[in-house]
């Protein structure tokens, strides 16, 4: 597993890409999806299929990249990457999804993309459960399903490639921000959607690792959700301050809500006084460190993560791995992985970014 050292990153980084969507239009439900909510369950043929490490990757795989919604920049640059990377192994992919995160969003392209015959689906999931349904029925036509980013339910796909270990991202976040604050105070979160899975396991582990003795004199006062829309995210930030008058730091762990904390704060009579960390991407995050308004966040290579998606998905779909733990496939450049528990897969532990490091990254 590799380590996102200054290096790595700054390596990875060098050259510019242009993020132009790989948009392709996915119509709503069809004459046939309606049977997609009725799913069967997983043929029970899939079960005892063994992988065979030494199968060639297949010529012409088209892999379909379905995000929680499109016009989320963090989720394109990693699509991007992931489309990109495709084409080292002779694949099509597109980027496909809805303009809003809503929970039931996602099903009319999953049909659709099933109705398409594509090879594999890798999905961000907005609700773990909601996509389950046409999931299945995806895998019931012999389609992949690699989650990324956000998972699905663990018996509606077959991989997760997942930025980190969930454990290791939510403690973390918390550590951070104590030391920021001097391990006291009352303080918040900002979250994306009520229901996506990779907050509410972070989330999980904050509110775990502030029951430790160390925290003792933090207080976690309110969740507070901004759905990854820059505008409510703006809006919650605000209201968290107006109605906790003594709140002394934020955790916003998606790039959408940090983003936004961090423009309001900017602006405010609360710049100073409040610290504001998460996780988000350099070049959002960039003239906040510089004003003062941001001292240090964190992140993983979202680039890496859709490189990480596209080749799980192609050796998925080769035979080459069949989503057993234990088994390994060559990831192009990011080298060998191996599938852990549950079919996960992790790319590795974020990076902290601050005012000494930040300018050595672009993305």
């Amino acid at each position: 597993m590799m380590t996102p050292t200054p290096w790595r990153f700054a390596t990875a980084f060098l050259a510019s890409s242009v993020l132009a969507l790989g948009l392709a239009a996915c119509g709503g439900t069809t004459k046939g999806s309606a049977q997609a909510s009725a799913a069967p369950a997983r043929p029970a043929a899939s079960s005892p299929a063994k992988a065979d490490p030494n199968a060639p990757l297949k010529q012409g795989l088209k892999l379909a990249f379905l995000p929680k919604q499109i016009n989320n920049p963090y989720l394109t640059l990693l699509d991007n990457a992931g489309i990109e990377a495709a084409k080292e192994f002779a694949g099509t992919a597109k980027e496909v999804g809805p303009s809003d995160a809503s929970a039931s969003s996602q099903i009319s392209y999953i049909n659709t993309l099933t109705q398409q015959g594509q090879d594999a689906i890798l999905i961000s999931a907005n609700d773990a459960n909601a996509v389950c349904g046409p999931l299945k029925q995806a895998m019931g036509k012999g389609i992949k399903i690699v989650a990324y980013d956000s998972d699905a339910a663990k018996d509606c796909r077959d991989l997760f490639i997942n930025q980190a270990a969930s454990e290791e991202v939510g403690r973390s976040q918390v550590k951070l921000l104590a030391d920021l604050i001097g391990h006291k105070g009352d303080i918040a979160i900002l979250s994306a959607t009520a229901n996506a899975t990779n907050q509410n396991t972070w989330i999980g582990f904050m509110k775990d690792e502030l029951t430790k003795p160390e925290y003792k004199d933090m207080k976690l006062v309110k969740v507070a959700y901004g759905d990854d829309d820059d505008q409510k995210s703006f809006q919650q930030t605000q209201g968290l301050l107006q109605a906790y008058p003594d709140l002394k730091g934020i955790i916003s762990p998606t790039t959408v809500g940090i983003s936004a904390a961090a423009r309001y704060i900017s602006g405010s009579k609360y710049k100073g006084r409040v610290v504001l960390t998460g996780l988000g991407t350099p070049n959002q995050m960039r003239q906040f460190v510089k004003d003062g308004t941001v001292r240090k966040f964190a992140l993983w290579n979202p680039k890496d993560l859709g490189y990480l998606a596209a080749y799980a998905a192609a050796a998925l779909s080769s035979g080459r791995i069949t989503g057993a733990e234990g088994e390994t496939f060559t990831a192009g450049r990011l080298g060998e992985k191996t599938i852990g528990e549950d079919g996960e897969i992790i790319l590795g532990p974020p990076f902290t970014f601050e005012a000494s490091n930040i300018d050595q990254f672009d993305f």
